[in-house]
C-alpha cells in the first residue's frame, strides 16, 4: 500500500455506535490524548460517551459528531503508527473536518473547535426546523432530481452518494411525497433516523451561527490533496474557508463526483477511517477494480496493517 495511490475517506454523521474507538484505545493509549483533547474542548468527557453512552444520547448531533470525528483521527494515527499514510483525503459531510485535519489545514484543536460550533449549530436548527431525510435506491440521480423539482413543497437531493443511492431532504410532507413517488416508480425510499434535513436550506440559521465561530479559526493550505464535499474536486485553495465551511452545511454532498476524481488521478486503494463501513460500501458500488479497506477498531487496524 503506497502514499502515493492511497486515499483516506473519513466517516460521516449516522455511522457512530457504542464502544466505538476503544479496542483502538486500548491497543494504543497514547490515542487517548485525541479524546482529552476534544473533551477539554467540549466541556464533557466524549471517550466516556464513546465507551458507555447509550443509543440515543451517543446520537445527539452534539454528541455524535465530535464522537466520529475522533474515532476517525484514531483510526488515521493509528494507521500511521504502523508504516501507513495517504496522499490524498476526503470526508462525507462531517467527515470532511476529519479530513481537514489529517491534511494539516486546521490543528485538531481548531478540528474540535469548528465541529463543537458546527453541531451545536446544527442541533438548533434541528429542533427548530423539523425536517425529513431518505435514502432512495435503484433509481438515477437525473430521475430523483425530476421528482424533487416536480413535488409540491421544498425537497432536494442532498447527498450524491453513489450511482445507485442518492438522499433527499426536505420539509416533511414534500419529501414524504417524493419518496412515495419515488417507490411508486420502483425506487426503495428509507427514511433515516436524523434529526433533520441536513445539507439543505432548513440548516441555514446553523450556517449563519456558525460563520462568525469559523472566522475565528486559523486555516493553513493542505499538506496533501484534499477534496471538497461541495464541489466534488479537488479543494482549489483555502480563500474564504468560513464562507465555504458555512455553504457546505446547506450544500448537497457530491461524493460520487469526488470518488470519480480521485480515480481519474490514479488513486486506487480507499482506506476508510472511523466507525462503521459506510464510506466502503459506497467506493464499492461506484468504482471497478479498486482495494477498498477500513479501519475501525482493533481487528480491523490488523487485517489493515497486515
Amino acid at each position: 500500500m503506497t502514499a502515493e495511490k492511497t486515499v483516506f475517506l473519513f466517516s460521516g454523521q449516522g455511522s457512530q455506535y457504542a464502544g466505538m474507538g476503544v479496542s483502538l484505545v486500548e491497543k494504543y493509549p497514547e490515542l487517548k490524548v485525541i479524546f482529552d483533547e476534544a473533551s477539554e474542548i467540549l466541556g464533557f468527557d466524549l471517550y466516556d460517551k464513546c465507551a458507555n453512552a447509550s443509543d440515543e444520547e451517543l446520537g445527539k448531533t452534539v454528541v455524535s459528531q465530535p464522537a466520529i470525528m475522533a474515532v476517525s483521527l484514531c483510526a488515521a494515527e493509528a494507521l500511521a503508527m504502523n508504516g501507513i499514510k495517504a496522499s490524498a483525503a476526503a470526508g462525507h459531510s462531517l467527515g470532511e473536518y476529519a479530513a481537514m485535519v489529517y491534511t494539516g489545514m486546521v490543528s485538531r484543536k481548531d478540528g474540535f473547535k469548528l465541529i463543537k460550533a458546527r453541531s451545536e449549530a446544527m442541533q438548533k436548527a434541528a429542533e427548530a426546523n423539523k425536517g425529513a431525510m431518505f435514502a432512495i435506491i435503484g433509481k438515477t440521480a437525473e430521475e430523483i432530481e425530476k421528482v424533487c423539482a416536480d413535488t409540491e413543497g421544498y425537497v432536494v437531493p442532498v447527498n450524491y452518494n453513489s450511482s445507485a443511492q442518492t438522499v433527499i431532504a426536505g420539509e416533511e410532507a414534500a419529501a414524504q411525497a417524493a419518496a412515495d413517488t419515488l417507490a411508486e416508480m420502483g425506487a426503495r425510499a428509507v427514511r433515516l433516523n436524523v434529526a433533520s434535513a441536513f445539507h439543505s436550506k432548513l440548516m441555514q440559521s446553523a450556517a449563519d451561527e456558525f460563520k462568525p465561530q469559523a472566522e475565528k479559526i486559523t486555516f493553513n493550505q493542505p499538506e496533501i490533496k484534499m477534496f471538497s464535499n461541495v464541489t466534488g474536486g479537488e479543494l482549489d485553495g483555502i480563500d474564504n474557508m468560513p464562507e465555504r465551511l458555512a455553504k457546505h452545511i446547506v450544500s448537497p454532498v457530491r461524493f460520487t463526483d469526488e470518488l470519480a476524481a480521485l480515480s481519474s488521478m490514479g488513486y486506487d486503494t480507499f482506506v476508510e477511517c472511523g466507525p462503521g463501513k459506510v464510506l466502503s460500501g459506497l467506493v464499492k458500488k461506484t468504482l471497478k477494480g479498486v482495494d477498498i479497506k477500513n479501519v475501525q477498531d482493533a481487528d480491523s487496524l490488523e487485517k489493515t496493517i497486515g
